[in-house]
């Protein structure tokens, strides 16, 4: 122990000192955690999702395929259940559309429709989509269908996250 004294001064001035570093640790800490956390995430764009569905089943006509992951948000993780309406289109590739309307995001069905067995039908407002997902022009919806990017492995069909329909020009 040092043998000499520390005044009352220098002992109040290492104390604020220590005091106001912690509470500027404690202020920038959230700034720089915000600033840097985009950087240290994975993306998410490139994870695929394995499905129930067998691409060997999959045919010309449409099946709703539903599937669930694991959806983790700060502390909460929750299950979370999705579906797509997935078919083999004439060049045999898989085409995975999402039931989500655009016009104001109720579910659509293939052939809920009886005058239109061959459409997506919306039953919230009578939109139809075709079967690649295009809208029909003079239903509410505004715009197609979006897509599911898919992938294959081991027989089983993988989903992605949603993206716009790249099947309609």
């Amino acid at each position: 122990m040092s043998k000499q004294r520390v005044s009352r001064r220098q002992f109040l001035n290492y104390t604020l000192t220590g005091v106001g570093g912690f509470m500027a640790a404690g202020m920038l800490m959230p700034m720089v955690r915000f600033a840097v956390d985009p950087v240290l995430k994975t993306e998410a764009a490139g994870d695929f999702i394995a499905t129930k569905q067998k691409v060997s089943e999959l045919t010309n006509e449409p099946v709703r395929v539903d599937y669930s992951y694991e959806q983790k948000d700060a502390w909460y993780t929750s299950e979370v259940t999705q579906t797509a309406w997935v078919y083999k289109n004439k060049e045999g590739k898989i085409v995975a559309l999402s039931p989500v309307c655009k016009h104001l995001g109720c579910t659509v069905n293939w052939g809920g429709d009886k005058s239109n067995p061959e459409k997506f039908y919306c039953p919230c407002h009578g939109g139809l989509y075709e079967k690649n997902g295009k809208n029909i022009p003079g239903t509410p919806p505004t715009a197609p269908l979006d897509t599911y990017p898919t992938k294959e492995k081991d027989g089983i069909l993988y989903l992605g996250q949603p993206e716009p329909n790249k099947y309609v020009k």
